[in-house]
């Protein structure tokens, strides 16, 4: 089956306002592309929630920084239409930058706190331009639902908190972390990687995991972490540029052991690892 392609709001709301008027369920999955299991994961979970899944495939350059690699994000439209034909995707929404910012436009959402330490911090403005694109898809697309990984937890975060905050009528679904078997998180980026740092690459789910066990075994929160960022360094991660251990919806630093999210970002070479784990 080839999947149908639409590149204006016009046409994608045409295409949703014929299945509303069949009664259909629609649900969201924003990408920038270069589909991954952990993107079909999305479809297939919005398939099950919905009648009708819609997929955007985007590289916002809103939220890269002015060193970061928007330029060479891989890209490749043929290959996830056909990928997310084999999911179940019903219809992919490719715009343009010109369609998604055009000429004079302004606008940009800044969620505060939420977005301020971690990742707001490593990548300044970063998130305003992720609370902006994904605003507007959810209002150019008007689905029921939309399906963002847990992967890039503070994202999701962000997400559910615009959506609250703008009182937009959207369900955010957050789909667990896709893993390779050996762990590592699944992400677009992981192809940057080289064979040895690969290798190393798989530390990162080890050490969280140890890192987690600890704290649900009681030891005390800044040593656990202060121990798992050594380990990571040993590894032969680059930076470890944080390891905490948060509150599940505030992101907030927790300092005593208790249910929260352990957050981390390392580094190997140019690449950003990312992952996390309920505690």
């Amino acid at each position: 089956m080839t999947l149908p392609i639409v590149r204006t709001v016009a046409d994608l709301r045409a295409h949703v306002a014929g299945w509303r008027r069949q009664g259909e369920r629609v649900a969201l999955v924003p990408t920038m592309g270069a589909l991954h299991e952990g993107h079909l994961t999305l479809v297939r979970r919005g398939r099950e929630l919905a009648d009708r899944v819609v997929a955007s495939v985007f590289v916002n350059p809103t939220q890269f920084g002015p060193s970061e690699d928007f330029s060479r994000y891989p890209r490749d439209e043929g290959g996830d239409a056909a990928k997310l034909a084999s999911a179940g995707c019903d219809l992919l929404f490719a715009p343009t930058v010109d369609v998604m910012y055009p000429a004079g436009f302004a606008a940009t959402i800044d969620l505060g706190p939420v977005t301020r330490r971690w990742e707001g911090a490593c990548r300044p403005g970063h998130f305003q331009g992720v609370a902006t694109v994904v605003t507007k898809l959810l209002l150019q697309a008007g689905a029921d639902l939309a399906c963002f990984g847990e992967k890039d937890y503070q994202q999701l975060c962000t997400i559910r908190q615009l959506v609250r905050d703008l009182d937009i009528p959207v369900t955010i679904e957050g789909v667990p972390t896709v893993r390779e078997t050996d762990g590592l998180a699944l992400s677009s980026r992981n192809a940057y990687l080289s064979a040895e740092q690969r290798q190393v690459a798989v530390r990162l789910n080890q050490v969280m995991r140890d890192v987690v066990a600890a704290l649900r075994g009681g030891a005390p929160v800044a040593p656990a972490l202060e121990a798992g960022t050594a380990t990571l360094l040993a590894a032969g991660f680059a930076a470890v540029d944080y390891l905490a251990l948060v509150d599940a919806a505030t992101l907030e630093p927790l300092d005593q052991p208790g249910p929260g999210r352990l957050i981390c970002t390392a580094r190997l070479g140019a690449v950003r690892l990312l992952d996390n784990m309920a505690v």
